[in-house]
């Protein structure tokens, strides 16, 4: 094992924390921020270069045909094959919080769809589930299996907020383990069932989970129930015939007490386990080699690497997974200096380079779960933390940048906008103005011309009157365009009322002439 320190490009403050990392087929790709992307990559998702110790991130595109894919932090993620032999490649994403933190009970099917030699191309899908659908959550694992020719995926853990009858200013964001319930996920027909299996008595989180053929792994875990990190090993076995499926748990001994680790593949049968916490205030620095042999698993502990005494000394530490058996980590900085860096970045490698990731096995671990200011320091869900601010790009980058002056988009990939000349929404503090913003910021479109959006909090609008606003079809024009809008309105049609003939004034056969006094009055009654 080889440990090497990384240097960061100016600017590069953009890892935030919960982020994700995807590699596809030898590149690694970035995900994740805390806000919604800014104008210097609208798509959120950077090529993570590192070349000669050097990190830099590059903004990566989306095709035409791909929908909107939030920011997501600390999302369970997986590779995904159609079948076993399937050379293709997919990421399928699962929950997180949004940049409103808010959780997400979405999927997305990532995959690309272009690559050259200057920029790769995503195509990023939702999929829609029925049946028993998980519910929002975060610190969870998402796995595939393969049985009988066909696929499954394997949802478990995680945590989520307390029920929205519970929630109050102050329990806001309080949040609980998951019920125990193994979710079976169909990828083609969108149909999800859950299953109790009685071997599983606590919604664990920010386990390790490894998949193999029709076998789940669950390693470890953390229960907010009695706040201990169990010693679990359990195998979830998934069998697909014809029929219904059959899931079945078996604990078996020889497991270890760590959550939110690092797991990485360095070759067929073996991973690494790196980094976690054994207890809450106590990172764990031991590394283990688990092996496969004959549908048999081991784990063992293996020759630490040589930290460097920042390492050792820091409480808190952070990664993920870089695929080939490398890991990612990082070190808060000594904020005792004025001139000291927020963050220090190791790699760490686990296997020799000409190791390649076996494309069968599918690994998967929850690397991080809440922001420093979120929670105790040492709370075991801290090590994989970034703090950061918004970044710029090196005008010299191989990638194509998001032009600046392109507005077209602006609606559909950020919320990040000055939306009048008096907005005030601060884009590195914004938090929900309203209780009522469970996804995206409140925002309401202004119809004046082609249209614009602008912040609910910068047009003074009441909560009650967004929400009327927003479940009909009436047009709104903000502050700036309303007087505009109200001087094109075209005042409507009055019919001209009738005026009566003088000659009508006579009334025939009444025998009776009007003198020019009511003649007068009556012309002014009709008139």
């Amino acid at each position: 094992m080889s440990l090497q320190m990384i240097t960061v490009s100016n600017n590069m403050a953009l890892i935030q924390p919960g982020f994700s990392l995807m590699n596809f087929d030898g590149q690694v790709f970035f995900f994740g921020q805390k806000g919604w992307p800014k104008r210097s990559c609208p798509t959120g998702v950077f090529h993570f270069d590192v070349k000669h110790n050097h990190l830099k991130l590059k903004p990566a595109v989306f095709s035409k045909d791909s929908c909107y894919l939030p920011p997501l932090r600390y999302p369970a993620t997986c590779i995904f094959r159609s079948s076993f032999e399937s050379e293709k490649q997919q990421y399928i994403i699962h929950g997180g919080k949004t940049p409103n933190n808010e959780l997400s009970d979405k999927i997305y099917v990532m995959s690309v769809v272009g690559k050259n030699n200057k920029k790769v191309t995503f195509r990023c899908t939702e999929k829609d589930l029925v049946g028993d659908v998980p519910e929002a959550r975060y610190g969870h694992s998402i796995d595939v299996v393969y049985s009988r020719g066909k696929s499954m995926g394997v949802l478990f853990g995680g945590r989520s907020y307390i029920p929205s009858a519970q929630r109050t200013t102050e329990k806001w964001n309080s949040v609980a383990d998951c019920l125990p319930h193994v979710f079976l996920v169909d990828f083609e027909f969108g149909c999800s069932t859950s299953y109790i299996l009685p071997e599983l008595q606590d919604g664990l989180s920010f386990h390790v989970s490894i998949a193999r053929n029709d076998t789940i792994y669950i390693l470890g875990g953390h229960s907010l129930a009695n706040n201990i990190r169990p010693a679990n090993l359990y195998r979830i076995k998934v069998d697909l015939p014809l029929g219904s499926p059959a899931v079945s748990c078996t604990v078996l001994p020889g497991g270890i007490s760590v959550s939110s680790a690092i797991l990485t593949q360095t070759n067929n049968d073996e991973f690494v386990i790196v980094g976690g916490y054994q207890l809450e205030n106590q990172k764990r620095m031991v590394c283990n080699i688990v092996s496969f042999e004959d549908n048999k698993i081991e784990i063992r502990e293996m020759e630490t690497p040589d930290w460097t005494p920042d390492i050792k000394h820091s409480k808190i530490w952070f990664g993920s997974n870089m695929g080939n058996g490398t890991v990612f980590l990082g070190i808060p900085g000594d904020n005792k200096q004025a001139t000291s860096e927020a963050f220090y970045f190791y790699m760490l490698k686990c296997a020799e380079d000409d190791v390649n990731e076996d494309q069968k096995t599918l690994t998967n671990s929850q690397t991080s779960t809440e922001d420093p200011g979120d929670s105790t320091p040492f709370e075991d869900s801290e090590e994989f933390c970034f703090s950061a601010e918004a970044c710029s790009f090196d005008g010299d980058d191989e990638f194509d940048t998001y032009n600046e002056d392109d507005e077209e988009d602006e609606s559909e990939t950020g919320y990040w906008i000055t939306c009048c000349p008096t907005c005030d929404v601060d884009i590195n503090t914004w938090v929900p103005f309203y209780s009522t913003e469970l996804n995206k910021p409140a925002m309401i479109y202004c119809s004046h011309g082609d249209g614009h959006w602008v912040h609910a909090q910068c047009m003074d609008l009441e909560e009650r009157t967004l929400i009327h606003l927003s479940e009909g079809s009436n047009k709104y024009y903000c502050n700036e365009h309303v007087k505009i809008a109200r001087a094109l309105q075209t005042p409507k049609r009055v019919l001209p009322l009738k005026k009566p003939p003088l000659k009508s004034l006579h009334k025939k056969g009444s025998g009776k002439i009007f003198t020019p006094a009511k003649k007068s009055f009556l012309r002014r009654l009709f008139d």
